[in-house]
């Protein structure tokens, strides 16, 4: 602990030149000490992002060749099976474990979840994404040592070895890339299902971060989420019943559109000149520049922003709370039933909250995607007839939205209603009439 007359005497030496800096500089030079403390903030945050990075991931190559891929899969199936009978000839010599029940799954082991966290980590890709998804799933859903094992899958994926991190920025960039940087930080600040995050310099100072892809993740969607799938049937990890069939189906299409940089690149432009069209919304939020010159298929170059996850937010003090959470209802209803173009990547992760300059930073573009007015005008009426408790609407514009075929019974519309009553009670709480108004003034082409 410092000594408190050492703390007084900074504190006071902190003052004295801050008044000497005050009576000497001119504007300018206040601008770029205010630009100099910025800078210093954004490099604090990108260490500690770092350090987070440093705790939970591991270096290991990515697979990049479609064989490389299988046989990554393929040894996987073979460590469950290896593992299981491993498992099965312990406990014939030991007995079944204490509180074991008797229709125990032998694959439903913890070394075997272990397993298949540690593969989906280092193959990355469509797999990773599927398993970060049924990761989020209810917590009955999946027996709990796997739902503990995908947490760490949730969390992140491995970083790309040095060597291979910079083939793919020469194979994207050119082999000259390093010359268009002043600074490139070869230690990620982040890793993710398809790529992972570095941050760098430019030649006039400004700081930025790339986004680089792994290498044969965007080629391999379908055999990947394929490949996972088998092993998850044969393993019988999941209940009976629970389609995820339909998730993959999800997480491929999802895939396809966030391996496309280019086509993120092009949303980000697009995102940020809504914004900076809106009076009152270029006020609070803030989307980054992309930058063209360091930008290809497979790499995005976007200026560093500062801030916290937004779910941070919530250790603010209330006042705070209530305005961010006031601002993304707002900037939700306006992407879907004004500009009809949305960001549909709800992570924390995409929402820095720079309490400093009390602006939301939105980041991360790759699955937003445009709706047409017909489906946007069935979406609007649905969530007002779920706000209202409209049940034969809620089934009406369920049908025409595809939730519903219209001949289930009973027992299941009722059970869909419900829940889409649930869905509609944030919009008709007490005090919420950002929707209603939204509603009001929304002009509808169908009926």
């Amino acid at each position: 602990m410092v000594p408190k007359h050492i703390e007084d005497l900074s504190r006071i030496l902190r003052g004295v030149a801050l008044i000497a800096a005050r009576a000497a500089a001119d504007s300018q030079l206040i601008k770029r000490a205010v630009k100099g403390e910025r800078h210093v903030r954004e490099r604090r945050q990108a260490e500690e992002r770092k350090a987070e990075v440093r705790r939970k991931l591991r270096e290991r190559r990515v697979p990049s060749s479609p064989l490389g891929r299988v046989m990554g899969f393929a040894g996987l199936g073979a460590s469950l099976v290896y593992g299981t009978v491993a498992d099965q000839v312990g406990q014939f010599f030991r007995g079944p474990r204490e509180g074991q029940p008797a229709s125990h799954n032998a694959y439903l082991t913890e070394q075997n979840a272990e397993r298949l966290a540690n593969a989906l980590c280092r193959m990355r890709g469509a797999a990773l994404k599927l398993g970060q998804m049924l990761s989020i799933q209810d917590e009955n859903v999946l027996p709990p040592q796997f739902q503990a094992a995908l947490e760490r899958v949730r969390a992140g994926a491995d970083v790309m070895p040095r060597r291979q991190l910079e083939k793919v920025l020469r194979d994207e960039l050119g082999d000259e890339w390093s010359s268009r940087v002043a600074q490139f930080d070869h230690e990620p600040l982040a890793a993710a299902s398809i790529g992972q995050v570095h941050s760098a310099v430019l030649h006039d100072g400004r700081r930025v971060v790339l986004k680089i892809q792994y290498p044969g993740v965007a080629r391999s969607i379908e055999s990947d989420v394929d490949n996972l799938l088998r092993i998850i049937h044969v393993a019988n990890i999941l209940p009976k019943g629970m389609y995820v069939e339909a998730a993959a189906k999800v997480a491929k299409k999802e895939l396809a559109m966030e391996c496309d940089y280019e086509y993120e690149f092009a949303s980000q432009r697009r995102f940020k000149a809504l914004i900076e069209a809106d009076p009152e919304f270029r006020e609070v939020f803030h989307v980054p520049d992309v930058v063209a010159e360091l930008s290809s298929k497979r790499v995005l170059a976007s200026e560093l922003v500062p801030g916290v996850h937004i779910d941070k937010v919530k250790d603010m003090p209330q006042d705070v709370r209530n305005d961010v959470g006031t601002r993304l209802l707002k900037l939700t209803l306006r992407e879907l039933f004004e500009w009809r173009f949305m960001q549909t990547d709800p992570n924390w992760g995409n929402f820095l909250y720079d309490e400093e300059t009390d602006t939301l930073n939105l980041i991360d573009f790759g699955a937003a995607r445009s709706y047409p007015k017909p489906f946007v005008d069935d979406y609007l009426r649905m969530v007002h007839a779920c706000a209202t408790r409209n049940k034969d609407e809620v089934i009406l514009r369920s049908v025409r939205l595809g939730f519903l075929t219209g001949d289930e019974p009973d027992v299941m519309l009722e059970a869909h209603t419900e829940a889409g009553f649930i869905v509609g009670m944030p919009f008709a709480a007490e005090g919420t009439q950002l929707f209603f108004d939204t509603f009001d003034k929304y002009k509808f082409d169908s009926s």
